[in-house]
């Protein structure tokens, strides 16, 4: 990865090749960390913050939760010197399953981030990715205190087949993060380089 830090931004030459990624996951688990943690230039941000009364709709119980995503987060990364992603981070909650159908247009792919101490709120996430027929790989966030389960037992309560990638990150560690989008890259790479029927 080119030594760019958040306050330098690469200038975009003009002869890179470009990637649309989707980061999804349910509400809170950790997509607008993980986006402004990787972007090289200045992100786009729609977080509002939670009130009382979105209680019913939003799990304002989390204590460190005090804002969410409304519309979407933005940025840039050059994963290498001759590939930029561009990272559109989707709200969470199936009230704004449209937003996250909006912003998969053209996506080449999508990490999906969960919490593995609310399994249960990646399952419309996945549902709708894969109607959206979007290759994609799970992200783990290690959140602190969260569980941990065996990738057999993970994939068996996700429902993943094998080919599907998981791995575990934490989305407050930038290397970490980018390995994890990494491992995304080169199961697209596989993905279209295998013959068709």
């Amino acid at each position: 990865m080119p030594g760019f830090t958040n306050s330098e931004p690469p200038i975009l030459r003009g002869d890179e090749r470009t990637a649309k990624i989707l980061v999804a996951g349910h509400f809170a688990a950790g997509k607008t960390t993980l986006v402004h943690g990787l972007s090289q230039i200045p992100p786009v941000s729609t977080e509002e913050v939670m009130t009382s009364a979105g209680a019913d709709l939003d799990h304002t119980d989390l204590p460190a939760k005090t804002a969410t995503t409304v519309a979407m987060d933005f940025g840039r990364l050059h994963l290498a010197d001759d590939l930029v992603l561009y990272l559109f981070g989707a709200p969470g909650q199936p009230r704004f399953f449209n937003i996250l159908t909006d912003l998969a247009r053209g996506a080449l792919g999508a990490l999906v981030l969960t919490d593995t101490r609310r399994l249960d709120e990646t399952y419309p996430i996945l549902e709708r990715v894969e109607q959206l027929r979007l290759p994609y790989t799970v992200a783990i966030n290690a959140f602190d205190g969260a569980p941990t389960y065996p990738e057999a037992r993970l994939r068996e309560v996700m429902a993943l087949d094998d080919t599907t990638p998981l791995v575990t990150c934490d989305a407050r560690d930038r290397d970490s993060t980018r390995d994890a989008l990494i491992v995304l890259v080169r199961h697209l790479v596989t993905l279209n380089s295998e013959p068709t029927r």
